[in-house]
């Protein structure tokens, strides 16, 4: 029994650690992006990062950040995060361009201290919520029955009504 608890503690450890990699390679990223710090962008980013943008294509700011279409121009985008919510391998960072009128929610999937994939959400209300079996006392049927997937609610973007308008609402399940 013992042995157990042991064993536990270690597998939390181990899950702090692991998130805390992960949130500290997300703010090393926009730091480089602040910094323009090109080299340090291509060791963070896997070469064939996934990428979901939720939002108008004028609003591609990080895109045009990361392709280098911006380079040139007097663009700038700050990614200077208000708020960072790490689940594990997911990373995700909230922030508002007031100047602009706009606030974003990047969701970062991380493995192995590399980002694999991207979810960009502008002038949305994001809640996200994670996936799992039913808990134990919600479903008491011994019948074949596909069991219901129980999903609670684990975040949700509070930036979104400083933009000053009535915005679209999305629900991430991680």
């Amino acid at each position: 029994m013992c042995y157990l608890k042991e064993e536990g503690k270690l597998n939390e450890q181990k899950t702090v650690e692991e998130t805390n990699k992960n949130q500290a390679v997300v703010l090393a990223l926009y730091e480089a992006l602040n910094t323009r710090d090109v080299n340090t962008v291509h060791q963070i980013l896997a070469p064939d990062l996934e990428w979901w943008f939720h939002g108008p294509p004028t609003h591609q700011f990080l895109m045009r950040l990361l392709t280098g279409a911006s380079s040139d121009d007097p663009f700038r985008f700050e990614v200077d995060p208000v708020s960072v919510t790490t689940f594990g391998s997911t990373v995700i960072v909230e922030g508002c361009d007031n100047s602009r009128s706009i606030s974003w929610v990047h969701a970062w999937t991380v493995r192995d201290g590399i980002i694999t994939q991207v979810r960009e959400y502008f002038n949305t209300s994001l809640t996200v919520t994670r996936l799992r079996d039913s808990p134990p006392s919600a479903c008491s049927s011994s019948t074949a029955e596909i069991a219901p997937v129980y999903c609670p609610y684990v975040w949700e973007s509070s930036l979104s009504n400083r933009v000053g308008k009535s915005v679209p609402g999305l629900v991430l399940a991680i």
